[in-house]
């Protein structure tokens, strides 16, 4: 049997990361190959060296006494705070590292830039990466790994990969240039990660849907897990992988206050209780629920896939912006008007209409299908 490593990011806290290495491996299974995801994990450049030190020393002793006071006491909050953070995360990571070991074939090594194994070109027949956000360099800082640079040209393979953003960086356009020229096959999840790969190297590059859009519904709910913590009665289903401002709790109280529901929040500090649900509980609280808030892409997926009406929100906080990926997803299946900017003023949060989802998901599902084919040389079967 023939060998595929899947390359993706390596992630035990987030939802939507898990669930398409998932359906990734599926999707390579169907076709009779032996799927490892290989584990990796990126590292990150030092930008803060003894300059940023010194000014930070700088600016402290032109400030007032009052302001420093001011800030040691946020610091002190923010302490507790991050305290509950990390709580909350070993808790969440311990039971995505279950879920992950009873779906997932993943390799016994963990790559690095430093360690590389030196037989991975013998190891697999294939390499494929994708999907989620391995190629957006505000995360994975242009790496050559991200670019199975560690099999022969032949067998690189991207799926969806996605960018995320709107301009590759300068200092990494040349690295972009060179390893998409080399990649076998190339597709990516976003029509302006299309743009941008034909602006550097002239390649056209298909945008196929994210692999959790590959698996059907029906292949879904077979690993869904009766969420623990899931209410008795309706609910309103946030998840935020940004931040939550003051003003947007207030909104979403509101929103479950007027529509009788209870609210219930995924990834949040103000509800500890359910922090830790894994990815197969996290399938089952979107499918119960009765509207979802999100800025999440694969949070606005399974909506579409359970037919639960959601409203998309723009993501706050340090890791905004990348919404070219949701826009794109939005655009394909005629929801641009789920963004809540628009739905607030006229409070049609019900009204959505999910009849046409199921023959554009059909669509795409085909799109990779033959994608895939062509890619592993499967068409002459």
């Amino acid at each position: 049997m023939k060998r595929v490593g899947l390359y993706t990011i390596t992630d035990y806290v987030n939802y939507g990361n898990r669930l398409q290495n998932y359906a990734g491996q599926e999707i390579l299974r169907s076709f009779g190959f032996e799927v490892e995801t290989i584990r990796n994990f990126p590292t990150k450049p030092v930008e803060k060296g003894f300059a940023f030190t010194l000014y930070r020393i700088k600016n402290a002793l032109t400030q007032s006494p009052m302001i420093l006071i001011n800030k040691a006491y946020q610091k002190i909050v923010d302490r507790k705070k991050r305290a509950l953070y990390l709580s909350c995360q070993r808790a969440k990571e311990v039971s995505f590292r279950a879920f992950s070991e009873k779906y997932m074939s993943e390799s016994d090594f963990v790559m690095t830039l430093s360690n590389v194994p030196t037989d991975l070109d013998r190891r697999y027949d294939y390499c494929v990466v994708g999907s989620d956000q391995i190629w957006n360099p505000n995360i994975r800082y242009g790496s050559a790994l991200d670019f199975l640079s560690f099999v022969s040209p032949h067998k690189r393979i991207a799926l969806a990969p996605s960018i995320g953003v709107s301009l590759i960086p300068e200092q990494y356009q040349e690295h972009y240039r060179s390893y998409l020229s080399e990649m076998a096959c190339v597709s990516v999840r976003e029509d302006k990660g299309a743009e941008i790969i034909e602006a550097l190297c002239g390649r056209k590059a298909p945008v196929l849907v994210d692999p959790t859009l590959v698996l059907t519904t029906k292949e879904w709910l077979k690993i869904a897990k009766k969420a623990a913590k899931k209410p008795d009665k309706k609910y309103l289903l946030t998840y935020f992988i940004g931040e939550v401002s003051r003003h947007r709790l207030s909104i979403l109280r509101c929103m479950a206050a007027d529509n009788h529901l209870e609210l219930v929040m995924l990834n949040s500090l103000s509800d500890t209780a359910r922090y830790d649900a894994d990815p197969a509980e996290f399938i089952d609280y979107i499918h119960g629920a009765d509207l979802v808030c999100t800025d999440s892409f694969h949070c606005i997926i399974f909506s579409m896939h359970f037919d639960r009406p959601f409203v998309v929100f723009d993501r706050e906080g340090k890791s905004a912006p990348m919404s070219s990926r949701i826009d794109t997803l939005l655009h394909k299946f005629h929801f641009e008007n789920r963004k809540q900017t628009l739905l607030e003023q006229s409070n049609q949060y019900y009204n959505v209409d999910f009849a046409h989802v199921d023959a554009i998901m059909n669509s795409e599902r085909h799109k990779v299908i033959e994608y895939l084919k062509k890619a592993l040389d499967l068409n002459q079967v």
